[in-house]
């Protein structure tokens, strides 16, 4: 049995959170302060911080969450991932640092030894302290107490004094406060303003990009730093139906004509699609996609252009993701999130590969409807379902630093819709970070190329006319806040990117 004493907040009007839990700050005053609390088997929310600098270091992590899901703790919650330098003892390599929010009904001691027995069975020694190790597993925060003994103190000592572990931290709570528990934590700040002005204190988000502490998201064995420069993601329609360029690439040698066009043009990525999502296009089934995708994608796996470059499979299929990751595809670029395919969550969660995850409502055949048009605020309904989307493949086994959002443009948007997004990329980040500051960071991938919207406002009933228009469109989103940009004219477009890279890095400096 594990005696706690409860933290009493004497700050509750830190903020609106604090301020709306007033009540219970003072009920806890009155009613726990100084006195033990027992803690049986009740759910407890914990934060977990994890780090890895010894072997494959992502590797190390995916089998960390294996273990731990595996011993009782439900993991709800993932932080991005970082690449930083060492501290302390600096001559080691670099490090892997994250933290996970979760569950669990183990008590503190427990669950320590939970850790420590991952940790010893992943390879961990008594070594030097602070040096390197295969996996470091950490208690940041156990419910809503804190906690000494011999062996634990909760919360963690020298989280304040560590950017690697408040940048994660910050992650997994939010820019909002939405439980007393998160409440709890601001309040074991030493900070008036919580856990906000800590971080602030640190140095905050200027640290990031700099001073060692690198956002990165896992490609195969790469770490993706996607704030280096805006990535050019060329389009391989294999469909015959497609509203641009249908029918063009339906044979394996115009297939790979292109693909290696694109890339002579400065394609980062190419998305391979053998399903037309235009709307009311027809929905083929897994196998007949297949039958379109696999023979093109083991010829452009083939290429020798194709070497650093990465490979996406756009579907909402489960079997072809599967399919076509197991043949050397990189990335699952799907219009549905989910949605479409019960299975494609487990699937990507399995895989282990980045997942993109678009805004829809509905399918291609009724994301235009009118009752699936209908908005107050498109940038906060856009921002809000899509992070329900992104939640359930966190729970799923989708860690938020492999998520790419999406906020999909042209699907189940009208052109005023269009626009409000175009020109509120940042809106949506800001909306996304009271849920989870994890999935505001998330690479963005937008895709306005050649769409109707950009025909109709300037009279281009043709798609191929309408590649002006789609640079214009590019451009806004990039200078909003986009990562990737999904375009079928790569050279024109890198152009315009860029461009407007090298201004975001002017404003930045």
């Amino acid at each position: 049995m594990n005696i706690f004493r409860q933290l009493a907040s004497t700050r509750c009007g830190f903020n609106s959170r604090m301020k709306s839990c007033g009540a219970t700050c003072v009920s806890l005053l009155h009613s726990s302060t100084g006195v033990p609390v027992e803690i049986h088997s009740q759910d407890q929310e914990v934060v977990i911080a994890l780090g890895s600098n010894v072997g494959n270091r992502i590797h190390n992590f995916n089998e960390a969450l294996r273990m731990m899901k595996q011993s009782g703790i439900h993991i709800t919650r993932h932080g991005c991932l970082y690449e930083t330098e060492p501290v302390y003892l600096t001559d080691q390599a670099l490090f892997l640092n994250s933290a996970v929010r979760g569950i669990t009904k183990l008590g503190p001691h427990e669950l320590l030894g939970v850790l420590k027995k991952i940790e010893k069975d992943m390879g961990r020694t008594d070594g030097i302290r602070y040096g390197p190790r295969p996996i470091d597993l950490d208690i940041v925060f156990y419910g809503k107490f804190s906690f000494k003994s011999e062996i634990l103190t909760i919360p963690h000592e020298r989280v304040w004094e560590r950017p690697f572990v408040m940048a994660p931290l910050m992650d997994v709570i939010g820019s909002a406060i939405e439980s007393d528990t998160a409440a709890s934590w601001h309040s074991f700040s030493k900070h008036t303003g919580g856990l906000f002005e800590s971080w602030e204190k640190l140095g905050g988000e200027s640290l990031v990009g700099t001073n060692g502490l690198k956002r990165v998201l896992p490609i195969g064995n790469l770490l993706w730093d996607w704030s280096q420069k805006t990535s050019m993601m060329g389009i391989l329609n294999l469909t015959p139906d497609s509203f641009s360029d249908g029918g063009k690439f339906k044979s394996v040698e115009a297939a790979v004509s292109q693909v290696r066009l694109m890339i002579s043009e400065g394609a980062d990525i190419i998305d391979l699609g053998a399903q037309s999502t235009r709307p009311m296009a027809s929905r083929l089934s897994a196998q007949e996609e297949l039958d379109r995708l696999i023979p093109v994608l083991d010829a452009v796996l083939k290429m020798p252009e194709v070497e650093g470059k990465l490979l996406s499979v756009d579907t909402f299929h489960s079997e072809v993701a599967s399919e076509a990751i197991g043949k050397g595809a990189h990335i699952v670029n799907d219009i549905s999130s989910g949605q479409l395919d019960s299975n494609m969550l487990d699937v990507v969660a399995s895989l282990n590969v980045p997942y993109v995850a678009m805004h829809m409502r509905g399918n291609p055949s009724t994301m235009q409807n009118s009752e699936n048009l209908q908005y107050n605020n498109i940038c906060e309904q856009v921002a809000s379902e899509l992070y329900s989307r992104v939640r359930e493949a966190e729970l799923s086994g989708i860690p938020a630093w492999r998520i790419i959002i999406d906020p999909g443009i042209g699907f189940s948007k009208n052109t005023e819709h269009n626009l409000d997004i175009l020109m509120g990329l940042p809106h949506i980040r800001t909306e996304l970070a009271g849920k989870s500051l994890a999935l505001s960071h998330a690479p963005m991938l937008i895709g306005p190329s050649r769409k109707r919207f950009l025909g109709d406002i300037c009279a281009r009933p043709a798609a191929a006319d309408r590649d002006s228009a789609s640079i214009a469109a590019v451009t806004a989103g990039v200078l909003g806040s986009a990562n990737i940009v999904r375009v079928h004219n790569v050279k024109d477009n890198l152009d315009a990117v860029k461009l407007c890279d090298a201004m975001v890095k002017r404003k930045r400096s």
